[in-house]
């Protein structure tokens, strides 16, 4: 039982890393499209994932449209918080892709228009924030899936 983490254009490396080790620690694989807004030799990406960062999962893509072109087909769930549907509504399948959008825009509004029935969000519940921070909404959303599948 596991996911697949896809993370479009990160940009804080400090995310990166810590959800590297929710990758490594779920079983899961993690997958980063570019243009990334840091390097994968960054220390604080090491850092955050300390020395389990050898151990992730991980691909890379130059562009979504080689990720999409090459996962074509597969099951995906797009989190945002201009989703209609809750997190707690996925259908949550092993192996499914959850894909996660920039840490500042989230993800392209093209690509929440043609997928619009399969996006989704985390409810927030004060009109002060606009968002949680991506590490922790990957968390939720993962989390939340293996509680869901495990027997």
């Amino acid at each position: 039982m596991a996911f697949n983490i896809v993370l479009v254009e990160p940009e804080i490396p400090n995310n990166t890393g810590n959800i590297g080790r929710l990758s490594l620690a779920s079983g899961s694989k993690l997958h980063l499209v570019k243009p990334f807004g840091f390097e994968l030799s960054d220390h604080r990406l090491k850092r955050a994932g300390l020395d389990y960062w050898p151990h992730v999962d991980l691909k890379t893509y130059d562009s979504i449209a080689q990720f999409f072109y090459l996962h074509a087909g597969k099951k995906m769930a797009f989190m945002s918080s201009h989703g209609n549907q809750s997190y707690l509504d996925i259908d949550y399948e092993d192996e499914m892709f959850l894909v996660f959008g920039k840490e500042s825009v989230g993800l392209e509004q093209s690509i929440l228009e043609v997928h619009s029935a399969s996006t989704f969000k985390i409810p927030i519940h004060s009109p002060h924030i606009r968002s949680l921070n991506l590490a922790n909404a990957v968390s939720i959303t993962v989390y939340e899936g293996l509680r869901r599948l495990s027997p």
